[in-house]
């Protein structure tokens, strides 16, 4: 509901960060309560060190063990929390002003139903995942929104020797591109040709065709038409390494015999990778992952997570920027009257900071 000039508004948010933030903000804010079952009164009797009902929330808000405080508060963060807490909580639950949590809420449920579709219900990870399923739960338990979310859970299981494990959304994209590219190094095309030729078409399958639906923009979507997820087509969040590995990979490909590794990757496509590419590099030369990085670093004095460091904004990473320009470089050999200018001044910023 803030104006996108306010540097601090969630929308300034790493993805990760504002995605998982965005579904306990709705819970929070409707105040929901899970009906009380006897599974629930075991999970309190183990969770908590002392009787539920004996907890004072208001004491143990920062409560938090020695073994996960990673990234201990400043006083004055904990005073800034407290204060929103104490003194607009009483507010806000109250007409007129609980109005404007009321528009709040369905702003942000139309957020987390976008979130939804664009991702084909697989979200950006497994966290927000069960979060936004629970949401819709809560806003309809036989709504069309949370049956969407039920196919979508094998995507995140794990059948293990001993128990089922939660695991992320899969790295199928990350380690086919890598997989390939040693494969490519071995010089063993007549051996693996049938292995490259899955591997390719895996690939040509995977890359992402469109940008988010609608206004992206206003949704607070960068582009990803061209891009390659760290999954698959399907989750739709473009990454920038693995963008430029799967790139790389398809231009390795392309001058191979199409009879041994199937045919080439039509030039628009890669084209479109590059403008992907292009539009995360900062200005000091540096690759941001998910969006473009450039938020004041100031921001992450607010972040509210003990567990986690460098989590609130987008962050520049030497992985990306290195993947970045080995495969712009390629690009360039093969593809040498493509926006010749932009890449070389690409490549020239990323080494810089490498």
């Amino acid at each position: 509901m803030m104006t996108n000039n306010f540097r601090s508004m969630p929308t300034k948010m790493w993805c990760y960060f504002r995605l998982v933030y965005m579904p306990m903000s709705y819970l929070y804010g409707k105040r929901f309560v899970a009906p009380i079952s006897p599974l629930i009164l075991q999970l309190r009797e183990e969770l908590h060190t002392q009787p539920y009902n004996e907890i004072n929330w208001k004491r143990v808000r920062h409560l938090c063990a020695k073994e996960d405080l990673y990234f201990p508060h400043l006083l004055i963060q904990d005073l800034v929390w407290d204060s929103i807490y104490i003194f607009t909580e009483p507010f806000l639950a109250r007409w007129p002003f609980n109005k404007l949590r009321k528009k709040a809420l369905e702003i942000t449920m139309k957020h987390i139903h976008y979130e939804d579709e664009n991702s084909r219900y697989i979200d950006i990870a497994c966290v927000e995942k069960v979060l936004c399923m629970l949401v819709c739960w809560v806003e309809d338990p036989y709504g069309d929104y949370f049956k969407k979310h039920l196919p979508r859970l094998p995507d995140y299981i794990w059948i293990g020797e001993d128990y089922i494990r939660c695991r992320t959304f899969g790295s199928q994209l990350w380690d086919t591109s890598l997989g390939l590219e040693a494969l490519l190094a071995c010089k063993l095309t007549d051996e693996i040709g049938p292995t490259l030729m899955k591997g390719h078409d895996y690939l040509n399958k995977s890359q992402v065709r469109d940008n988010p639906s609608g206004d992206f923009r206003s949704m607070y979507r960068h582009i990803c038409r061209g891009s390659w997820t760290f999954s698959d087509r399907d989750q739709g969040w473009q990454v920038s390494d693995c963008t430029a590995e799967g790139l790389k990979c398809c231009l390795l490909l392309s001058v191979m015999p199409p009879e041994i590794v199937g045919g080439k990757i039509e030039p628009e496509r890669l084209y479109d990778a590059i403008n992907v590419l292009l539009s995360l590099q900062s200005k000091n030369g540096g690759i941001s992952a998910w969006e473009p990085a450039g938020t004041s670093k100031w921001l992450e004095l607010l972040n509210p997570s003990e567990l986690l460091e460098d989590v609130f904004i987008e962050q520049q990473y030497v992985e990306c920027t290195a993947s970045a320009v080995d495969a712009l470089v390629l690009f360039k050999k093969l593809h040498p009257g493509h926006r010749k200018q932009e890449i070389e001044n690409f490549n020239k910023k990323g080494c810089t900071v490498l």
